[in-house]
Parts: structure tokens; C-alpha cells; sequence
């Protein structure tokens, strides 16, 4: 096979987009030029590369195949630049980041601002999204490294780091359990929740102790946003369930308080940083994961201090 570089970035772009158009547009270049360079691509692979239906383009499985040898080459293109500035004395890159909102209110900031300090000639970009969303978009070459809760695992993915932090229930600082050191589901549910919704991981870390609960529950409402969750419990309006991570602040100041949830056997949630499997790391994601591992690490050996 002789496929250029033009192909493969061609290819990727359809790929993102789902759309020859779309991808044009992304591309500037006519739509033309860019269905013509994927008919070239899919007669020197030997078969077609995407389904066409009638809501786009979907990847066939000789595209799947094909799609991670050009996740591959393009991400050891970038490594490849990356060390070529090094030799000239030029620490630079990008690391494009996937990672949970509960990371927004203090791993992420701190974490960020510590690569900006060693290394500021590296480029941070962040999306917020889901965990499964992080998982997925390191898998799709859209995110260099994904960071989140309760992550399945993939052979698509290699976890550099992970550390579990204990599940509990957020309350204001007044509310009559705010004292409690561990607390009962059963007595939770005496007040008003605030319930993740299934778009959360915590949802179904949740289901054991919810399904096993006899009683009514009061749920007031239910949320897909952990920053929305967090405050709605400062505000009184109910009582929300998650890890430590992500009320770092309200606690520092002393409006909420995170109690650990009294079941049988203690409940984690395993807050991980994964990349794509068989990556070469470019030196500018491998200074990144150094510094989100140490911390993270530091935060798993400050809640079992506590504890």
C-alpha cells in the first residue's frame, strides 16, 4: 500500500465527523476533493471504509481496523514532533484532556496549573464530559488522556493510574446528620435527595443501597451534573450522594460536609486516567500524567488519613 498523509487525515476527519461534508468543511477544502481522496483510500485498502446510510457515514470493520492504524500514526506524528522540539531545547505539545465535571472544582485547576508552571510551553485542552464519554474519547483519538469514575475496562485502554475514594452522602454544614461520622442509607432517606440520574457513574454504584432500601424515598429531583448536585445540597434543598472529590473547597470553607455511607462492606468509587493501549507517549502527555497521578495518589492518602 502507498497511502499519503493527505488520505489519512482525510480519513480521520470523515471519521470524526460522520459526514464527507461536514469533514470538507472542517478541512476547507470541497467535498469533492475530499470523496475522492476516501474512494482512492478504500480502493487501495482493498474494501469499503464506511456504510453509507442515510444519517451519515459509520465505519465498517475493515474501517475500524483501519481507523486505528491512523489513530496510531497520527498520535506517534505528534510524538514525533514533540521530541524533535526537545533535541532543539523546545519543551512543547498538546495534551488534550477528557475528564469528569467533579475533576472542575479542584484536581483539574491544581493540576493544570502546576503542568503550566514546569512546562508552559505545553497546550491544555479540556472537554467535560461523562466517564464513559472520557473512555470513549481517548479510544477515538479525540482526547490524548481520559479521566473519570468507574471506568469499564477495554483493551482498548491502558490505565496509568487509579485510586478509590469512599462513597457518601454531601449535606450542609446545619443539617441534623451534618455531625454524623457514618450514616445509614435508611436515615438519608428520612430527608429529601438529590439523586444522580444514570448519566452519572454514581448512579449505579448507588442501586445496591437504593435497591435494598424497604422504605419510600423523597426524591426531590435528580441531576446529571455532580457541580449542579453539590449546589443544590449547600443550598438545603436535599441531601446528595458522591465521593470527596469535587467538594474540596465547600469543606475547606465549611458549608458542606461529606459523611461516609454505613453499608456492609465499605462502597468506592475509582476515580482512574487512562490512555489508548499501545501508545507511544509524547513527552508532553507523559509530564502531564506524572503530575494528575502524584495528585491524585496524594488525595487517596489524605482520605484514608482522615478517615
Amino acid at each position: 500500500m502507498h497511502i499519503h498523509s493527505r488520505a489519512i487525515l482525510y480519513f480521520d476527519m470523515i471519521r470524526r465527523c460522520g459526514s464527507i461534508r461536514e469533514a470538507a468543511r472542517h478541512l476547507h477544502v470541497a467535498s469533492s476533493a475530499v470523496n475522492r481522496q476516501l474512494l482512492q483510500l478504500e480502493e487501495e485498502v482493498g474494501g469499503p471504509l464506511f456504510e453509507r446510510l442515510s444519517g451519515g457515514l459509520r465505519l465498517t470493520p475493515t474501517g475500524e481496523i483501519f481507523s486505528r492504524h491512523v489513530l496510531t500514526v497520527l498520535q506517534d506524528q505528534n510524538r514525533l514532533v514533540s521530541e524533535l522540539g526537545l533535541l532543539r531545547g523546545v519543551h512543547r505539545g498538546t495534551v488534550q484532556i477528557a475528564a469528569v465535571e467533579g475533576l472542575t472544582a479542584d484536581i483539574l485547576p491544581t493540576v493544570i496549573a502546576a503542568m503550566r508552571q514546569r512546562h508552559p510551553g505545553i497546550t491544555i485542552q479540556v472537554r467535560i464530559c461523562g466517564s464513559a464519554q472520557a473512555a470513549r474519547a481517548v479510544m477515538e483519538g479525540e482526547a490524548d488522556v481520559g479521566i473519570g469514575f468507574a471506568i469499564e475496562r477495554s483493551e482498548q485502554l491502558r490505565q496509568c493510574s487509579v485510586a478509590r475514594f469512599e462513597l457518601g452522602v454531601i449535606a450542609p454544614a446545619g443539617h441534623p446528620i451534618a455531625s454524623c461520622k457514618r450514616v445509614d442509607f435508611a436515615r438519608c432517606a428520612q430527608y429529601p435527595l438529590i439523586m444522580p440520574s444514570r448519566e452519572l457513574s454514581m448512579h449505579g454504584l448507588l442501586q445496591p443501597v437504593v435497591s435494598h432500601h424497604k422504605g419510600a424515598l423523597n426524591v426531590c429531583i435528580e441531576v446529571s451534573s455532580v457541580e449542579l448536585g453539590k449546589k443544590l445540597a449547600e443550598a438545603g434543598v436535599g441531601l446528595f450522594f458522591q465521593s470527596r472529590i469535587g467538594v474540596e473547597q465547600e469543606q475547606q470553607k465549611g458549608t458542606l460536609v461529606h459523611i461516609p455511607l454505613n453499608t456492609p462492606q465499605a462502597m468506592y468509587s475509582e476515580l482512574g486516567v487512562y490512555v489508548r493501549a499501545g501508545r507511544t507517549l509524547p513527552s508532553a502527555l507523559d509530564a502531564f500524567l506524572q503530575i494528575v497521578t502524584r495528585l491524585i495518589e496524594e488525595r487517596q492518602r489524605s482520605e484514608v488519613t482522615s478517615g
